[in-house]
């Protein structure tokens, strides 16, 4: 697998974005949260992954638990072919579709919050006194 096919892959997810992070990182995002990090310089390559494959891949050889992010179910792999190509899409489309999800629903909540507080400062009566927020 080459970083150019991987690469190409991350970004034809709706509203994907890159961004080169902690030196030689590429990482793809979603609603500016993280759903593929690929190491450029030392080509790896890290996602999440439900509970379920999490406990399949780390039991591969070359696979093993992302540093600092295992604890959420991501996985590096030590060397970009570790997986098969069809098998490596599917993962990645997961790890981008639970990203994305939590990321809209983060955005959803904020989006709640502010139009409750602007609902109850348009109530106020004395708009020239507002607080600040």
């Amino acid at each position: 697998m080459k970083v150019d096919a991987i690469r190409e892959y991350c970004l034809d997810f709706p509203e994907a974005k890159e961004n080169l992070q902690w030196g030689d990182e590429l990482c793809f995002k979603v609603g500016g949260k993280i759903f593929v990090m690929l190491g450029l310089d030392n080509p790896r390559l890290c996602f999440k992954c439900t509970p379920e494959a999490f406990a399949e891949l780390i039991e591969r050889e070359d696979v093993r638990t992302a540093p600092y992010v295992g604890r959420y179910k991501w996985v590096m792999l030590d060397r970009l072919d570790a997986v098969g190509w069809d098998e490596l899409q599917e993962l990645i489309r997961t790890s981008y579709e639970m990203v994305a999800a939590k990321a809209i629903g983060k955005a959803k909540a904020i989006g709640k919050k502010i139009r409750k507080k602007t609902k109850s400062l348009a109530k106020r009566k004395h708009p020239g006194k507002m607080r600040r927020v």
